[in-house]
């Protein structure tokens, strides 16, 4: 069998330190720019380009400006149009013989002849108002007092009370049964 090698690559030991000298060499910008040749196409050309960047800058900066002026005016339009549209199908409500009942009705308390209608005026401050009640235990208790003055202070309280007390009006109780 017989030995090959390797062709020797660039990256060899023997270049490296070459490179590494170079590198840590330090840089004579004369001489750097002494390698740069203008022509007087190429000056002409850069000072093109210069000109041209102060001509578009601001005109790029106004298109950018009115095209977000256009975006907002878009967003208008189209609030606009769904506010029309709102408004158009209020109209047609309005137009609707059923739905100016119902809105006179709830809004200013029109009722039919013959009917009759209860106004329940809230006007207990919210710190009179009943709280939430605590659960009801399910133990049955003896009590030791009194029944009859219990009944009495209870009604009293019931006279001289200042909270709400909820009332369901208008669902019949399933078990009770109506009387002629």
């Amino acid at each position: 069998m017989a030995k090959t090698t390797a062709p020797p690559s660039r990256s060899t030991g023997a270049s490296r330190p070459a490179r590494h000298r170079a590198a840590r060499r330090p840089v004579d910008v004369r001489e750097w720019l002494g390698g740069i040749r203008l022509s007087g196409f190429m000056v002409i050309m850069l000072g093109l380009v210069v000109l041209a960047a102060f001509v578009l800058v601001p005109t790029i900066g106004t298109y950018v400006d009115q095209r977000q002026q256009i975006a907002a005016l878009q967003a208008a339009v189209q609030l606009s149009r769904e506010e029309v549209e709102e408004l158009e199908s209020q109209r047609d409500r309005w137009s609707d013989p059923a739905y100016i009942t119902t809105q006179a009705r709830e809004r200013l308390y029109y009722v039919k002849p013959g009917e009759v209608i209860f106004l329940v005026d809230d006007d207990l401050p919210p710190e009179l108002e009943p709280q939430e009640q605590a659960t009801v235990s399910e133990d049955v208790e003896q009590t030791r007092t009194d029944w009859m003055s219990q009944l009495v202070r209870s009604v009293t309280e019931a006279g001289l009370a200042q909270t709400v007390v909820p009332v369901t009006v208008g669902v019949p109780d399933p078990g009770s049964t109506p009387t002629p």
